[in-house]
């Protein structure tokens, strides 16, 4: 059954801002404040199949840092408006990361990003293109390579099938994602499809950090992460080109559930460099 999305926006009752894009769609940006709040922002770009919805665990704590936080459901997600799981190309993608981007500065100072997981990637094209408006990145549950047996190869049949439908019907989501251990089955606003062009844009293989970062950038993996391997993370870290770079890993953390304390090396970091 369809998700009525502009229904459920309307009855949303947390706080949250509605970004007009240029091509008169609606961004759905929620959001979380601090009791005593300073200059700074901290956007959340949420992983595949997510919305911002879920990391309430990861905004809390960062609340404590007196950072505003916000949650960025990208076009095709949550309560953002779209075809689910699609998005037409990249050049939308990038339009859509400027407006909450330049919506935010609007308001304040500075601005860190963080992603988590596909998230990582939206993150990185922000850096690339936009690097004058951030101030310092975040990187969760992500590497340079997924872990052995973590997606089952797809069949010759079942390619040619998503070949097919993508040719005639480039909107229509047709790659099924799934992988043992995933959350949000029982989320009507969690995507399980995906269009090939969604697909081509996210691909992590392609993505390369081409340019010198000129800001903080801390990277984070989860010690039971079922996707990446610590050494696959420290292997994506050092790709970055970046003098001021850390790591660390989250205690008790798999890739899309927090331990409540894994988040002190991060606060930390927050307070040390902004």
């Amino acid at each position: 059954m369809e998700v009525q999305i502009t229904k459920l926006r309307d009855n949303f009752k947390g706080t949250h801002y509605l970004i007009k894009t240029a091509d008169n769609k609606t961004l759905f940006l929620r959001t979380w404040e601090p009791s005593k709040k300073n200059d700074m922002a901290i956007l959340i770009f949420h992983g595949i199949t997510a919305y911002s919805g879920p990391y309430e665990a990861v905004a809390n704590p960062l609340l404590t840092t007196g950072a505003s936080v916000f949650g960025l459901d990208l076009r095709g997600h949550g309560l953002s408006d779209g075809i689910r799981g699609d998005y037409p190309n990249k050049k939308q993608l990038l339009s859509d990361l400027y407006e909450a981007i330049n919506f935010l500065k609007q308001k304040f100072s500075k601005i860190i990003l963080l992603g988590h997981s596909l998230g990582v990637l939206v993150a990185g094209f922000v850096s690339i293109h936009y690097p004058e408006d951030i101030d310092g990145l975040i990187l969760l549950s992500a590497g340079r390579e997924v872990k052995p047996g973590v997606y089952t190869p797809l069949s010759i049949k079942t390619k040619l099938k998503i070949l097919f439908c993508s040719i005639f019907s480039p909107s229509k989501p047709v790659i099924n994602y799934y992988r043992d251990g995933m959350t949000g089955l029982d989320d009507p606003l969690f995507n399980f499809k995906y269009t090939l062009r969604f697909i081509k844009i996210f691909n992590p293989k392609k993505f390369k950090f081409i340019e010198k970062l000129n800001m903080p950038v801390i990277l984070g993996i989860g010690e039971q992460d079922e996707v990446f391997s610590i050494k696959s993370a420290e292997d994506l870290l050092n790709e970055i080109p970046c003098d001021n770079k850390e790591f660390f890993v989250m205690k008790g953390t798999k890739h899309a559930e927090f331990a409540p304390k894994s988040f002190e090396p991060l606060i930390s970091w927050i307070n040390q460099n902004f």
